[in-house]
């Protein structure tokens, strides 16, 4: 139990670590500006850290910052591993996190689910109240 509770810890801070070294000392210029880091998983023996990102832009943009960014893994290991303090900091592999992409779609349908039972002459029960 407190071997989850201190790799939670860990992904929570390496994060907001990781996230801060993109953001200030990543000048990559494929990186895209609309690049969020959304989670760290590292795993168990802790030497490898899963870094899921999302990036707000076309699927081009999307590739190319996931494609800089898993160039630039030593380089942001290396900064990041001065700001946290481990025996051995974890190798980084970076992911696309299509989780918003997935959202912004299901809000699309649902959208669309709605007007077309409001042309139809369908009412919901939401807005009956």
């Amino acid at each position: 139990m407190a071997n989850t509770r201190r790799t939670s810890r860990l992904n929570s801070l390496l994060k907001e670590v990781i996230s801060e070294v993109i953001r200030k000392d990543v000048g990559h210029p494929k990186v895209s500006e609309l690049t969020t880091v959304t989670s760290v998983d590292v795993t168990k023996d802790l030497a490898l850290a899963k870094v899921y990102i999302s990036v707000i832009g076309t699927e081009q943009e999307k590739e190319e910052t996931l494609k800089a960014l898993s160039s630039a893994a030593g380089y942001i290991a290396v900064l990041s591993s001065k700001k946290v303090v481990l025996r051995h900091f974890p190798s980084l592999i970076f992911k696309l996190d299509d989780g918003v992409d997935k959202h912004m779609r299901i809000d699309t349908i649902l959208k669309d689910i709605e007007e077309k039972k409001q042309s139809r002459g369908l009412v919901s029960s939401e807005d009956d109240t």
